[in-house]
C-alpha cells in the first residue's frame, strides 16, 4: 500500500532554496568589500554596471576584434520564468548570481552553468506586477541582496541562498514596488521605489547591510519644509511620482551617490503646476546621511512621460580647455547632458545637445541648462499634441556605456519615433490604482513615425564627449531596447531588437563584426568575466515589459503583428579555442 504524501511538508520544502552542492565554487566564496567595489578586479563583474562610475565597461581583451569570429556558446541555462529579463549576470570569483522576473535569484558555477542554489520570493497573489522584472542583485560581504516587487529588500546568504533578513521599505498596497538593482557603499544597501503610475511619492532608502535596519530615507519629491517644496502647488506633492528604478552612480572619493529620478505624477503638467522638484532630475546624496547635497533638473513640469531615471555616468572630460569632473546622461528627453560634480556635491550645468530629433525644447539656457518649451508640442488636460521623441524617449531605461580605451560614449537610442498624447482630468487618488491621467488605450497606440521616410527606429550612437560630436551610428530597423557593454577588446555588445539578435560591433567604427540569434529578444544588461583564464560574455534573453508594449504600439501604426518568443535564458559565450 502506498503511503500518503504529506503535502504540507512538500510545500514547505519547495519554499527553501536548493542547497549548494558539496565541493562547489561556493566553498571558498570571497566576500565583497568596499575596497573591491571601489577597485573591482577585471575578471569579475561585481555590480550593475561593473563599477561605481556606471561605465558598463570590462577591460578584458582576450575576446577582441581580431578573433571575434571564434566566439561561440559556452553554456546556457533556462530560468523557467517569462516576461522581461533585464538583469546582468553578476560574477564574483567564478560564482554567478542572476535575478529574473517574479523575484527569483539563481546562483551558478560561472564556468559550467551548474546550478548551485535558487531562491524565489513569494509575493501576495493580489499584487499586480505592472513591471514584472528585476534589474540585478547586489553583493556585499557574504550576502546577496535583491529588491523585490512587494517593496521589500531581501538579504540572502551567498553560499546557501537562505534568507538572512528582509526589510520592507514601503507598502505595496499603496502602489509602491521595486525593480532596482541595489547600490551598495560604505555598508549601506541603497534602493529606490517604483510606482509613479500609482501616485506614490518617490524615495531612496538606505538599509544597513548587516542588520537590515533602515539607516535613512530621502524623498525625491520635495515635501513641507524641504527646499523646493514651493515648486508644487497645494497637496500635489503627495502624489508627485519621482520614481527611482535604476541604480545610482557613486563617487567614492566624495562619498556621494548620483541618482536619476522619474517624471512627476499624474502625467499632465497642468494637474501639478510648478517646476516639480525633484522629478526628472539627477540628485546627489551624501551616502552616510542621505542628505541631498545637489541636483540638476533636466526638464521642469514634465508633460511627456520622460523619466530621467538613468544615473549619469561619472566621466571626466575636457571642456573649453579645462578638465571637468563630469556627469554624463543621455536623457529620455532626447538631449545629451554634460554636468559637473563639485566637491561639495553641487551639480553645475556644462552643456546639452540633442542626440535625436527633438521638437519640444526651443532653447536651453547656456548658464543654467533650463529648457524653454514649444507649447504646440506640450500636451495637457484636454489638449492632445504630437511631440518628438515619443514617450519612450530618445533613450529609455537601457543604460549607456563608456570605454576609456576608445574614449567614446555610447547611447542605445530611438530615432524617428514620436507620440500623440493628451490627458483627462482625474478624481481623487485611490491607493494601489493607476493615477496617470492618460487613457491606457492611448498609451498603447500613441506612437507616430516622424515626418519623412524613416528607414529605421533603433540606433547605437558613439560620441566624442570632448568634441561634443557624434562619431558613428549603427542603425537597427525597428526598436532598440539593448543595454550596452564595451570591452578592452574594442568591442561593443548589445541586443535590444525584436529579431532576437545579440551582436558585437567594432567599438571604434560601429561596424558589426559578430551576431548570434537567441531564443528570445535581449533587453538585459550584458557582462563579461574571466574564470580559469577564459574570458566570457554573458547576457540574459527574455522579451517582455516595455519593449513588448512599445512593439505593440508600433505594430498598431504599421498594421502588422510582431511575435517575439518569451522565456528567459542565461547565454554565456567564449572563444571556441578556449573551451575545447
Amino acid at each position: 500500500m502506498k503511503k500518503k504524501m504529506n503535502l504540507s511538508l512538500l510545500f514547505a520544502a519547495a519554499m527553501v532554496p536548493a542547497m549548494a552542492m558539496a565541493g562547489s565554487v561556493l566553498d571558498n566564496y570571497n566576500p565583497v568589500t568596499d575596497e573591491r567595489l571601489k577597485n573591482p578586479e577585471a575578471e569579475n563583474w561585481l555590480q550593475w554596471r561593473g563599477n561605481y562610475e556606471s561605465w558598463g565597461y570590462s577591460s578584458l581583451d582576450q575576446i577582441n576584434t581580431d578573433n571575434i569570429d571564434d566566439l561561440v556558446p559556452a553554456w546556457s541555462y533556462a530560468t523557467g520564468e517569462l516576461e522581461g529579463h533585464q538583469s546582468p549576470p553578476i560574477v564574483n570569483d567564478g560564482v554567478m548570481f542572476v535575478s529574473t522576473p517574479n523575484n527569483k535569484v539563481i546562483a551558478l558555477d560561472a564556468a559550467t552553468g551548474q546550478e548551485l542554489w535558487s531562491f524565489k520570493k513569494e509575493i501576495p497573489e493580489e499584487l499586480f506586477q505592472l513591471h514584472p522584472t528585476n534589474r540585478g542583485v547586489g553583493l556585499y560581504g557574504d550576502k546577496v541582496y535583491v529588491a523585490a516587487t512587494d517593496a521589500c529588500l531581501v538579504a540572502l546568504e551567498a553560499k546557501t541562498g537562505k534568507v538572512a533578513w528582509e526589510t520592507c521599505v514601503d507598502d505595496w498596497e499603496d502602489g509602491y514596488y521595486m525593480t532596482i538593482s541595489p547600490l551598495i557603499a560604505e555598508g549601506k544597501v541603497m534602493v529606490g521605489v517604483s510606482g509613479g503610475e500609482y501616485g506614490i511619492r518617490g524615495h531612496i532608502t538606505a538599509v544597513d547591510a548587516e542588520t537590515g535596519k533602515i539607516a535613512w530615507k530621502t524623498h525625491t519629491i520635495a515635501g513641507p519644509g524641504d527646499p523646493g517644496h514651493k515648486t508644487w502647488e497645494g497637496d500635489t506633492w503627495k502624489t508627485g511620482g519621482g520614481s527611482v528604478w535604476i541604480a545610482g552612480s557613486y563617487d567614492a572619493d566624495l562619498g556621494i551617490a548620483f541618482y536619476g529620478t522619474g517624471n512627476g505624477g499624474p502625467w499632465m503638467p497642468d494637474a501639478r503646476p510648478g517646476d516639480n522638484l525633484y522629478a526628472n532630475s539627477v540628485i546627489a546624496l551624501d551616502v552616510k546621511t542621505g542628505k541631498m547635497v545637489g541636483y540638476h533638473q533636466y526638464h521642469h513640469n514634465d508633460a511627456w512621460d520622460w523619466d530621467e531615471v538613468s544615473a549619469p555616468l561619472i566621466i571626466d572630460i575636457e571642456h573649453e580647455g579645462k578638465k571637468v569632473k563630469g556627469l554624463v546622461h543621455a536623457g529620455r528627453n532626447g538631449y545629451l547632458w554634460i554636468l559637473e560634480r563639485k566637491p561639495d556635491g553641487q551639480i553645475d550645468f556644462v552643456k546639452a545637445k540633442p542626440y535625436v530629433n527633438q521638437n519640444v525644447f526651443t532653447s536651453v539656457d547656456k548658464k543654467t541648462g533650463r529648457p524653454t518649451y514649444n507649447p504646440k508640442h506640450t500636451p495637457g488636460i484636454g489638449k492632445k499634441v504630437t511631440f518628438c521623441p515619443s514617450l519612450w524617449g530618445g533613450k529609455d531605461w537601457p543604460p549607456e556605456s563608456y570605454s576609456p580605451k576608445t574614449g567614446l560614449f555610447y547611447i542605445p537610442a530611438t530615432e524617428n519615433l514620436c507620440s500623440e498624447m493628451g490627458g483627462v482630468k482625474l478624481g481623487k487618488r485611490k491607493p494601489g490604482e493607476l493615477y496617470i491621467g492618460v487613457p491606457i488605450s492611448e498609451i498603447l497606440t500613441n506612437v507616430r513615425l516622424a515626418d519623412g521616410a524613416a528607414d529605421h527606429i533603433g540606433e547605437i550612437q558613439a560620441w566624442d564627449l570632448n568634441k561634443n560630436e557624434k562619431v558613428w551610428t549603427y542603425n537597427i530597423k525597428e526598436m532598440n531596447w539593448g543595454p550596452l557593454l564595451t570591452t578592452g577588446g574594442d568591442l561593443l555588445f548589445s541586443g535590444g531588437s525584436n529579431d532576437r539578435k545579440f551582436r558585437a560591433l567594432d567599438a571604434r567604427t560601429g561596424k558589426k563584426v559578430w551576431e548570434q540569434t537567441l531564443s528570445s529578444g535581449v533587453t538585459a544588461v550584458p557582462s563579461s568575466f574571466k574564470v580559469n583564464g577564459i574570458q566570457y560574455i554573458a547576457v540574459q534573453s527574455g522579451w517582455g515589459v516595455d519593449a513588448q508594449r512599445m512593439q505593440g504600439a508600433f505594430d498598431s501604426i504599421m498594421d502588422h503583428k510582431t511575435v517575439v518568443p518569451q522565456g528567459g535564458v542565461i547565454n554565456v559565450f567564449a572563444l571556441k579555442s578556449k573551451i575545447k
